[in-house]
């Protein structure tokens, strides 16, 4: 008797352990793993420069733990489906579900037309701890609120489920190996830091895990403080590999609450699985409001007075606003693909209170150079700060800038390395140069407007103004 024959089809699940559909794929039978960069969704998975160049290295990572086998092919998903289906004979096609509005509409249309031409098709859950339509509040309604979405909703359903062993070695592939690998798909974009990407990152399952592990053996001792200041290191540094797959939050779940073999770790295990539950959440508000990736969820915001200003969101781009703290986001942003969490708050309400610009256009900034650019998270994320989403913070929070500098970088480690021209002044003015005497100035080899920016906006001023600007359009 002939063994099944199935094609696996891998999206945003770049990884071979606690990967559903390959685990039943290589127990039925025989394997066609196979990468397609569709354009229809191309979007949602990889949405950049920055997030496409992490995409290649991850499709090569993959490649070599298959065996060199993974066909990667760019097209049409359904139709290059039914192209190898046809060609290697397949009887069973398999993958993990997404759960973003283009995923879920185009997983319905290959679901259908793929059980129409006689396939057995078959989705797993594979990118979530919980379903996103298994948690609902007592009324059967959607959580709007993180909290009791994650304490009533998540904590109280069943816990997610261990994760599964990798195949083991020597994978049962298909006899054929139908043409394309990943250097096929010409994903790598042109930008400065595109030939010392390796040295910036490592990519791929492998790294994942070395990093989970690093992640649980050090720097999760001081999560609970330290993770709000940019210059330590006691972040994980997940979020990418989280996007693409290339290790699943029921590993990283399974694995932070092993660790905690003390109750101080406990607390600060608990605190990081509540930030990987923030990522739940974000999947969870895209999932039943979908229209949230580009639209305001409080539809009060549709009437905000958003300003139109090319040249002030141009050097918010480029980390030229005469703010230290918001300049060395922007430019960490632009020289590594990655930004603190803490300095994405900080950039982000000062371009929609400060500068009363729309959260599209720094939603489409990070979406662009970003390696983590996740559109779930990126549209909660920018919501948050401009008050219009679920769960948003209050519009009046405005985070000055300043103080912030001062409060999570006060030695300044974090702006002096993005920020070089202003490293030899005091800690006292590093936060606000301004506020610097002309003599210190000199002395530290700063001159206001030629070799560092001016302030773009006073803040309060521009603080008085985003206020004003939110009343209007509460009291209708």
């Amino acid at each position: 008797m002939s063994r099944q024959k199935t094609l696996v089809w891998f999206r945003n699940d770049l990884r071979l352990r606690d990967n559903a559909a390959l685990r039943y794929a290589v127990d039925a039978g025989e394997v066609l793993p196979l990468f397609v960069f569709d354009e229809a969704s191309a979007s949602e998975l990889c949405p950049g420069a920055a997030s496409r160049c992490w995409l290649h290295h991850s499709l090569i990572a993959l490649n070599a733990s298959l065996d060199d086998r993974l066909v990667c092919r760019r097209g049409d998903s359904l139709s290059l489906i039914r192209e190898l289906v046809a060609a290697c004979d397949i009887d069973t096609v398999v993958w993990n579900r997404c759960y973003s509005p283009l995923s879920m509409a185009q997983d319905e249309i290959l679901q259908q037309a793929l059980s129409a031409d006689g396939l057995d098709v078959r989705s797993f859950q594979g990118n979530l701890l919980w379903e996103p339509e298994t948690i609902k509040t007592q009324q059967g309604t959607p959580y709007k609120v993180f909290t009791p979405f994650y304490n009533k909703g998540c904590l109280k359903a069943a816990a997610p489920a261990k994760p599964l062993a990798a195949p083991g070695s020597g994978l049962p592939y298909v006899a054929a190996r139908p043409a394309g690998r990943p250097e096929d798909l010409q994903l790598l974009p042109e930008r400065p830091w595109h030939k010392k990407f390796p040295a910036l990152a490592r990519v791929g399952e492998k790294a994942a895990g070395k990093r989970l592990a690093r992640f649980l053996a050090g720097p999760l001792e001081d999560y609970v403080q330290g993770r709000d200041f940019p210059a330590a290191d006691s972040v994980s540094g997940l979020s990418a590999h989280l996007h693409f797959g290339e290790i699943s939050p029921r590993t990283v779940w399974h694995q932070s609450r092993a660790a905690a073999s003390t109750a101080h770790r406990e607390n600060q295990s608990g605190h990081f699985l509540r930030q990987l539950a923030w990522r739940e959440f974000s999947a969870y508000l895209l999932y039943h409001f979908p229209h949230t990736a580009r639209e305001n969820l409080q539809r009060k915001f549709d009437d905000f007075p958003w300003r139109h200003d090319a040249d002030a969101l141009q050097a918010w781009q480029q980390g030229q606003t005469g703010y230290p703290i918001v300049d060395a986001g922007m430019r960490e942003l632009w020289q590594t693909g990655f930004m603190h969490n803490r300095v994405r708050m900080i950039v982000a309400s000062f371009l929609v209170k400060n500068l009363l610009i729309h959260w599209h256009a720094g939603a489409d900034w990070f979406a662009d150079c970003l390696f983590d650019a996740d559109v779930a998270n990126n549209s909660m994320g920018w919501q948050w700060v401009a008050g219009s989403g679920a769960d948003a913070a209050p519009f009046f929070r405005i985070f000055n800038p300043v103080t912030q500098g001062q409060r999570f970088d006060p030695q300044g480690q974090y702006v002096r390395r993005f920020v070089p021209e202003l490293s030899a002044l005091p800690d006292k003015y590093l936060h606000d140069p301004g506020s610097a005497p002309a003599a210190v100035l000199q002395k530290a080899g700063v001159v206001p407007g030629e070799t560092y920016p001016r302030p773009l906006v006073e803040l309060k001023g521009s603080r008085q103004r985003a206020l004003l600007a939110y009343e209007r359009i509460r009291r209708g």
